[in-house]
C-alpha cells in the first residue's frame, strides 16, 4: 500500500503508548455493561471480538473517555481517562460505526474541520486533509458533498477523519459494516497497512472473525461484558496447504471459477465450500524460507476476499480449518 500519509509526531521519545484497563466495571443504568475487565495493551494490531451487545462499543468509549469513569480504571497513553481524557484524545483516532458525517460539507472540508477541532492550525489541517483523503482513495471525490458519498466512500471518509491529526492509536468500530465485498477488501487492506506498516496501534472491534484474521496479531474476546479470553491470532501455520471454510451468496459460479483459476481445490460440504490453498504457491515461498513461524494464513484469507470482491460474492463465513482461534471463539460466544 502506497500513499503520502505522513507521521508528523512519531518521535515522542519516552512516551507511554500503552492502553491499561484495571478492574473496569461500567453500567449506563442498573444493568452492568462491562464487568471486571482487566488488560494492558502495547501498540499493535488488536481485534476486539464478541457478538452484538457484548460491550465492545462501550469498552471503546471508555478508552476514549467518552463516559464517566472512576480514577485508575482506564489509562491511555499515560493519561488517566477519568481526569485527563482531553489530553489523551490528542493521540487517538476514532472511527464510529454510525454517524461521523456532517451533511452539506465536502469531504475535504469535513476532514479539515475535524483536524481543526483536534487543535491543528487551519492551514495544516487542510493540507493534512488532502493527504489522508489521497491515502484512503478519495482524492478525486474530496470536493463532493459527503452526504452524496456511497457507503464505502463514507467508511473511507470516516477513516480519513480518524487519521487527520496523526494519532498513535486508531479505534475502529465495525469498519466494514454495510460494505459490499469489494469495499470490504479495500478497507481491510488500508487498516492492515496502517497497523503493520505505518506504526499505528489499532483496535478493530467487530463480530467478523475473518476481518480479525486478515489484520490483527492478537484478540480480546468479550461476551456479556466479560473478558473471556486474550490470545495471539493463530495466523501462522507450518503446513503450506490450508483449508478454508467459505459460505456466501451472489456470483457463486464466477467466485468458484476464480478460486480454481488461482490453483485452489474446492469441495462442497453442505452449505459450505471447503477451499484448499497452497500458500507456498500463493506467496512464492518455500517451507525453508518461512522458518519456524510458518506461512501467513492472512495471505489465504486476503486471496479469497479478493476473488469474492472481483465476482460480487458476499461472504457470510470465512475461516481456516482447523483454526484453534476460530474454534475457541465460536465455542465461547455461543456457549
Amino acid at each position: 500500500m502506497e500513499g503520502p500519509i505522513i507521521k508528523v509526531n512519531r518521535s515522542k521519545t519516552g512516551q507511554d503508548f500503552s492502553l491499561k484497563v484495571k478492574d473496569l466495571n461500567f453500567a449506563y443504568f442498573r444493568d452492568p455493561v462491562l464487568k471486571a475487565v482487566d488488560f494492558t495493551l502495547e501498540k499493535g494490531a488488536v481485534g476486539l471480538l464478541g457478538p452484538n451487545g457484548s460491550g465492545k462499543t462501550t469498552l471503546l468509549r471508555c478508552l476514549l473517555g467518552q463516559v464517566p469513569l472512576k480514577p485508575g480504571q482506564v489509562s491511555v497513553l499515560g493519561y488517566d481517562m477519568a481526569a485527563q481524557a482531553r489530553l489523551a484524545r490528542a493521540g487517538l483516532g476514532w472511527m464510529p460505526e454510525r454517524g461521523g458525517i456532517i451533511p452539506g460539507m465536502s469531504g475535504v472540508g469535513l476532514v479539515a474541520y475535524l483536524g481543526e477541532l483536534s487543535g491543528m492550525p487551519a492551514r495544516d489541517a487542510m493540507q493534512r486533509a488532502h493527504e489522508v483523503l489521497h491515502y484512503v482513495g478519495l482524492a478525486d471525490e474530496r470536493y463532493r458533498k459527503c452526504d452524496d458519498y456511497s457507503q464505502g466512500m463514507k467508511q473511507r471518509l470516516k477513516l480519513a477523519q480518524a487519521l487527520v491529526h496523526d494519532p498513535d492509536w486508531l479505534f475502529l468500530d465495525e469498519p466494514t459494516s454495510g460494505l459490499d465485498p469489494r469495499g470490504r477488501v479495500s478497507v481491510l487492506e488500508l487498516i492492515r497497512d496502517l497497523a503493520w506498516n505505518k506504526d499505528l496501534g489499532v483496535i478493530l472491534s467487530t463480530h467478523l472473525l475473518a476481518d480479525v484474521e486478515a489484520v490483527c496479531r492478537e484478540i480480546l474476546v468479550l461476551r456479556n461484558g466479560e473478558l473471556l479470553s486474550r490470545q495471539v491470532v493463530d495466523s501462522q501455520a507450518r503446513e503450506p496447504k490450508q483449508v478454508f471454510e467459505v459460505e456466501g451468496f451472489g456470483g457463486e459460479e464466477g467466485f468458484l471459477a476464480g478460486l480454481r483459476a488461482m490453483g485452489a481445490e474446492v469441495v462442497p460440504d453442505g452449505r459450505l465450500h471447503l477451499v484448499t490453498l497452497d500458500l507456498a504457491r500463493l506467496t512464492g515461498k518455500a517451507i525453508s524460507e518461512v522458518g519456524d513461524e510458518g506461512f501467513d494464513t492472512a495471505a489465504g484469507v486476503n486471496a479469497i476476499l479478493g476473488v469474492a470482491a472481483a465476482n460480487d460474492y458476499a461472504l457470510r463465513r470465512l475461516r481456516r480449518r482447523p483454526v484453534s482461534l476460530a474454534d475457541e471463539f465460536y465455542s465461547m460466544v455461543e456457549a
